[in-house]
């Protein structure tokens, strides 16, 4: 009688399915790992150089055109003339301002999307620019000669209303279409705030106009002196605060499994997302939807590890503002537009893009 082989018996070239899936595992993660290697090198020459192109072409573009070949004769030697008068005084305050703000508001938009575990988080969408924004209207209007103190007012306003967003968007948790809805009622109760004092004080509304869409008009050297520093604080928490997102991303009981104080964290975020958001504001006024283009745009280029996606973030967002405010500068001269408009004209598709393509996680 012939013995059937054992069922547990199997021949030396078979291999279970499981088995052939863990062994192709590790050559899985070796090609990630090489892609990766390959791509972020590549995604920092762009970002750099799309950055530097921005730059150069923001100084050397205007109602007085200076030539490429002279802006380092300018910058960088004793060469004299009106244009490098332009140049200094003009041209590379506004710039490097440009920058400063790109960076603060797409940082921000990277700490409150993962903060809140919401794609479509951005400082200007669900409320925290709002709140900023209010309190610095109610300094212009009511008290013009404390201009000195919009930052930290600015500060406190955003924190307010992320504070109040946080409070109406938990339930057992944070729900990242309870976020949303939350931020769109705050918004809206601040914004009718702002449109009662527009309504009440006409006669000083100037000012408060520009600061409500959004510009880098006029913006000097003593501007540069005033977002730097929040620039540095910030985008060096935030830096700190990286690897902490990573694990928060994963959950909060997954989070607290591997011995992350959450809310101390989350909290922490928050306050850094809403110091550089309120320090652009102060400065840009209520400029919308960096804080949601770039850090998408980025996460394209360099991935979803945060420590990677800060900085690339903030250099892409410096690139961004740059760009378009040259944009606004030179599409209907000598007529300069605020750049708060050709950014709105950009994010609003690129939010209703998100919202589909991502309306299953929102």
């Amino acid at each position: 009688m012939p013995i059937k082989p054992s069922a547990e018996v199997q021949p030396a070239h078979a291999s279970p399915k499981g088995k052939r899936k863990n062994q192709s595992r590790p050559g899985r993660e070796r090609t990630d790992r090489m892609g990766t290697r390959v791509r972020v090198p590549a995604a920092a020459l762009f970002i750099m150089l799309f950055l530097g192109l921005s730059l150069l072409f923001s100084v050397a573009s205007g109602a007085v055109a200076i030539p490429v070949k002279d802006v380092a004769g300018y910058l960088f030697t004793g060469k004299t003339g009106a244009l490098r008068e332009v140049l200094w005084n003009i041209r590379l305050p506004r710039t490097i301002v440009a920058a400063l703000v790109g960076a603060n508001l797409a940082v921000a938009g990277v700490l409150l999307q993962g903060v809140m575990r919401n794609p479509l988080a951005d400082p200007h969408i669900i409320g925290v620019s709002s709140g900023a924004g209010l309190s610095g209207i109610i300094l212009l209007i009511l008290f013009p000669h404390m201009q000195g103190m919009l930052t930290p007012v600015a500060f406190l306003g955003a924190t307010a209303a992320a504070l109040f967003i946080y409070l109406l968007a938990w339930k057992n948790g944070i729900s990242p279409m309870r976020v949303i809805l939350a931020g769109v009622a705050v918004s809206a109760f601040l914004g009718s705030g702002i449109s009662a004092l527009l309504t009440f004080y006409s006669d000083r509304v100037h000012g408060a106009l520009v600061f409500l869409v959004g510009g880098l008009a006029a913006k000097s050297w003593p501007h540069v002196g005033i977002i730097l520093p929040y620039t540095l604080i910030g985008i060096t928490a935030a830096l700190i605060g990286s690897g902490k997102m990573n694990v928060l991303l994963l959950g909060d009981a997954q989070a607290r499994s591997l011995g992350l104080p959450v809310e101390a964290v989350r909290l922490f975020l928050t306050a850094v997302g809403t110091l550089l958001a309120a320090s652009a504001v102060s400065v840009a006024g209520l400029l919308g939807f960096v804080g949601l283009i770039v850090p998408h745009s980025a996460r394209l280029l360099v991935g979803g590890d945060n420590r990677l996606l800060i900085p690339a973030s903030a250099l892409l967002g410096a690139g961004v503002v740059t760009c378009c405010d040259t944009v606004a500068r030179l599409i209907f001269a000598p007529v300069e537009l605020p750049v708060g408009i050709i950014m709105g004209a950009l994010g609003a598709p690129f939010f209703l893009y998100l919202l589909r393509r991502k309306g299953d996680r929102v």
